[in-house]
């Protein structure tokens, strides 16, 4: 996750560069600009000859001034422009730190994500967020978040390490949904030591039951490195890409066990893409890295021909 002493320090670097560019990165960067980042992935376990494209919409952070109303309503309209055949939702809804004017409810936020339109539908995962602003969820260690349930009682499903089957022009896929890896956080109050996940990766896949491939939404892109070549492709969010990233460096995310799981298109045993979502987390600043939509096109549409 984003290391609050290093995007400090990435702030306070870019304040030495000027003024203007600290105010562009908290006053223009995340509230002015929003841009559609497109990906067209080739993973082997996914046919070629099966075309299938994906909206991806991470880490809303809900809250004023900086995610509105009005503004999640922008996204959605934007959204719905890609046509995509679904729309999957990465988690992170509630408001990520606390420079703010007013916390958005979770019926409010959910309300205009039913919005969101796709022939295959929407589908959700939670994230670390939205199990740590639940306090009643945090003390008892398990239950559906606020989140979670504001998202459902909208007709948008939840995944917690569940699947769904889909099917595209009589085409099967497996939509997989992993339970968030930072749910718990550590807590005197609650006899916690250590932050530990809701997440179980093996149950996850164990209920897919045939050998149509697989598309895996986890919040944290964390779990990429122990993700078996059975997926085709993971999406995740979570990272923001750093809020703030200086000619393809984050100086706020460093890699985890080697693996730079910051923001783009990597290829491990499957492929991953990490959006650099929408909101903000810890400050509402971003320089480098525009609040975006992401757009996934696998596989590539028949070929006409000529009889």
């Amino acid at each position: 996750m984003i290391n609050r002493r290093h995007l400090i320090r990435s702030i306070g670097g870019l304040s030495a560069l000027g003024v203007s560019t600290a105010a562009y990165g908290v006053g223009v960067e995340p509230v002015l600009r929003l841009r559609v980042t497109r990906y067209h992935p080739k993973p082997r376990q996914w046919p070629a000859d099966f075309p299938l494209k994906i909206a991806v919409v991470a880490d809303i952070h809900a809250c004023d001034p900086w995610m509105s109303l009005d503004r999640i309503e922008a996204i959605v309209e934007r959204t719905n422009a890609l046509n995509a055949d679904l729309v999957v939702l990465l988690g992170d809804y509630v408001a990520g730190h606390h420079h703010v004017t007013r916390i958005i409810p979770a019926d409010e936020w959910a309300r205009v994500l039913t919005g969101l339109k796709a022939p295959l539908g929407v589908h959700a995962v939670m994230g670390n967020h939205d199990y740590w602003d639940d306090k009643v969820v945090q003390r008892a260690g398990r239950g559906p978040t606020v989140a979670h349930r504001a998202l459902e009682a909208a007709g948008i499903p939840v995944y917690e390490n569940d699947v769904v089957r889909l099917t595209r022009d009589g085409r099967p896929f497996w939509l997989a949904g992993l339970g968030d890896q930072l749910a718990y956080a550590p807590s005197q109050r609650y006899g916690r030591a250590q932050r530990f996940g809701a997440d179980d990766l093996t149950a996850t896949l164990a209920k897919v039951s045939d050998d149509a491939p697989i598309i895996l939404l986890a919040h944290e892109p964390y779990i990429a490195p122990r993700v078996p070549a059975r997926v085709a492709l993971q999406l995740s969010g979570h990272t923001h890409g750093g809020q703030i990233r200086l000619f393809g460096w984050s100086p706020a995310l460093p890699p985890q066990h080697g693996v730079p799981l910051v923001y783009g298109h990597l290829r491990l045993k499957c492929d991953v893409i990490i959006s650099g979502g929408l909101g903000c987390s810890i400050m509402p600043i971003r320089v480098g890295v525009p609040p975006e939509i992401v757009e996934v096109t696998l596989g590539r549409p028949p070929v006409a021909t000529v009889s």
